[in-house]
């Protein structure tokens, strides 16, 4: 049974930094794809990042090139998203993702099966 647990969020001002991080059980992402998404309230969740493999391949969402950065810790079995810069516009319930049966690894949510619970992400102007 895949389980992701997230946790980092918080309440900073614009131009702050945050570390949101996500323990992974039951998935093999070795050779899988993991991704963090957001969900602000009244709007569609949209892909941040994803990781294939261990890092060797990363995607992001244009609105965070530059500014966020996902990596993994497979000897903690922990996804991390780096997010420096922050901008009110950041301000959502972040979610990690583990890729379903048959999915792509790219930032679309739609190929992503499994879910965390979230943590909620607060930017300040």
């Amino acid at each position: 049974q895949v389980q992701l647990v997230e946790s980092g969020g918080g309440s900073v001002q614009a131009g702050g930094s945050l570390k949101l991080s996500c323990v992974v059980s039951g998935y093999s992402y070795r050779t899988g794809c993991m991704g963090w998404f957001r969900q602000a309230p009244g709007q569609e969740r949209e892909g941040v990042a994803a990781i294939y493999a261990l890092g060797s391949r990363t995607y992001y969402a244009d609105p965070v090139k530059g500014r966020f950065t996902i990596s993994q810790d497979n000897a903690k079995n922990t996804l991390y998203l780096q997010m420096n810069s922050l901008k009110p516009e950041d301000t959502a319930m972040y979610y990690c993702a583990a890729v379903r049966a048959g999915g792509f690894c790219n930032t679309n949510p739609a190929n992503f099966g499994y879910w965390g619970q979230g943590t909620q992400v607060t930017v300040s102007s």
